[in-house]
């Protein structure tokens, strides 16, 4: 099986071709520097990383671009309240977004372009706009999208202009139809001279949507693969930006991506709901590993559930994939298996496996393919197999892991891996004491006192299974 994509556009799954052999270029709308990260940007910059990272085991050269919105009216008023210059506010939440995606083991894009640095570019496609007949400048500073000139105006999500939503823009003096949307806005005499450029057409600053066009097409050309982002930009975000560039002549995105939305406690994530959750909050009060493992486990394209029982059974399955591999490793000694360096790339991946990633990133899938090797794994740990035999199966556990952005072993989540092993080790000595005392109490045939040691453990969340080579403990999953 090929690589199959779903593209939001069409609502079909389909074999991906890429425009040029053996290479993908991927756009991600990035992050609005207004305030701190919080869940859903991690959502959707988790899950397109794991997209990332599996076009790139799959043998393509990936030019991932995700651009920063460092510009746009949130930011000057946030930063104007907090009487701070609008750059340095959105400096400092651009360096906390790339701080947090570094301590969640997510690669680097191969560019991370700002709006301010691209108005040429933006000044450019707007002049070619005007030249074609879709946009108008209004002689203020402002200029705008003519959506009625353009055919196809809604055909991402399948509407027309007359049955849609408001798309939140002001309708403005100079503006000749609702839905006309803002290229460029005009200065304004409340806000800092520093936020505006000079222009043919006035001195003004971007608009929301025209700065991905521009960029785009600088650094992945004027046709390009796949556009990626949040299911809740699809409109008026994505529509509008597909809208100007073909306008302009350009093919723009083949492919759309929209990762699902994050709910906390079964409702969408909202400061008004009192559920707002920071990516600080998450990441103080969980392991980063395991708020990765709760955010890209489900679909790309479903929504994820953040609770307290969800993240309870995401730190157990970290603590499980981190002690099996350290067992496994330790066993290994200097095996290169074993290492942070590990050539993980060579380890031929699971059939199962690689049908369930090709199934359009199916992750579910693809961890029931890891929890089966796991079990293998401590399966031959369990019954004392020697190096040789295991070395196999942890190549296989890690690289598949690996493609997740969760291998145990991997420098990144090192002291991580070293704190649950020697957590594994200290309890794995105190469950063998008891254990012992099960043995000894059976051989004795009492098994009041064997059922009650069991039932103990049991409490505890502790799970035990008999076998021929004695007894085995796994820790439960808590609901």
């Amino acid at each position: 099986m090929t690589l199959h994509l779903h593209d939001t556009a069409t609502r079909q799954t389909a074999p991906f071709t890429p425009v040029r052999d053996g290479a993908v270029s991927l756009y991600v709308c990035g992050p609005t520097t207004q305030g701190a990260p919080h869940l859903g940007h991690l959502r959707t910059f988790l899950a397109f990383d794991v997209l990332v990272r599996w076009l790139e085991r799959s043998g393509y050269a990936v030019t991932h671009v995700r651009n920063v919105t460092d510009i746009e009216d949130k930011i000057l008023a946030k930063s104007a309240e907090a009487d701070v210059a609008w750059w340095a506010w959105s400096l400092r939440f651009e360096r906390e977004f790339q701080d947090v995606l570094d301590n969640l083991g997510n690669r680097r894009p191969t560019y991370e372009p700002r709006a301010t640095g691209h108005v040429p570019e933006m000044i450019e496609l707007m002049q070619l706009l005007i030249e074609r007949g879709h946009a108008y400048a209004d002689g203020e500073g402002s200029v705008y999208f003519d959506v009625a000139s353009h055919h196809s105006y809604g055909s991402l999500t399948r509407q027309s202009i007359e049955d849609m939503q408001d798309a939140g823009e002001e309708m403005e003096p100079g503006k000749r139809h609702p839905r006309d949307f803002a290229l460029w806005k005009a200065a304004k005499a409340t806000e800092p001279g520093t936020a505006s450029w000079e222009t043919p057409f006035g001195r003004g600053r971007p608009g929301w949507h025209l700065e991905c066009s521009a960029m785009s097409r600088k650094y992945l050309g004027e046709t390009f693969d796949i556009h990626a982002g949040g299911l809740d930009l699809r409109f008026p975000h994505h529509e509008n930006e597909q809208a100007q560039s073909h306008a302009a002549g350009f093919g723009f995105a083949r492919q759309w991506m929209h990762s699902g939305v994050l709910t906390v406690d079964g409702l969408k994530m909202g400061k008004s709901l009192d559920n707002f959750v920071t990516a600080e909050k998450a990441l103080a009060e969980h392991p980063a590993a395991a708020v990765r493992y709760a955010m890209v486990s489900g679909h790309y394209r479903a929504s994820v559930e953040y609770n307290a029982t969800a993240m309870r059974e995401a730190e157990v399955v970290w603590e499980r994939f981190s002690a099996t591999a350290l067992r496994a490793a330790e066993l290994l000694g200097e095996d290169p298996l074993a290492g942070p360096g590990a050539d993980l790339a060579s380890v031929t991946l699971p059939e199962a496996f690689v049908a369930a990633m090709d199934d359009d990133l199916a992750v579910p899938e693809a961890l029931a393919v890891v929890h089966h090797e796991q079990a293998a794994l401590n399966s031959l740990l369990a019954a004392g197999a020697a190096a040789e035999e295991v070395a196999p199966g942890l190549g296989r556990l890690r690289a598949m892991l690996d493609v997740l952005g969760l291998d145990p072993l991997a420098e990144q989540w090192g002291s991580t891996t070293d704190s649950a092993g020697a957590e594994h080790a200290a309890l794995d000595a105190l469950i063998t004491t008891q254990l012992a005392a099960r043995a000894a109490a059976r051989a004795e045939k009492d098994w009041a006192l064997a059922d009650a040691l069991r039932d103990a453990l049991s409490a505890a969340g502790i799970r035990v299974e008999d076998g021929q080579g004695g007894a085995r403990w796994t820790l439960e999953t808590t609901d």
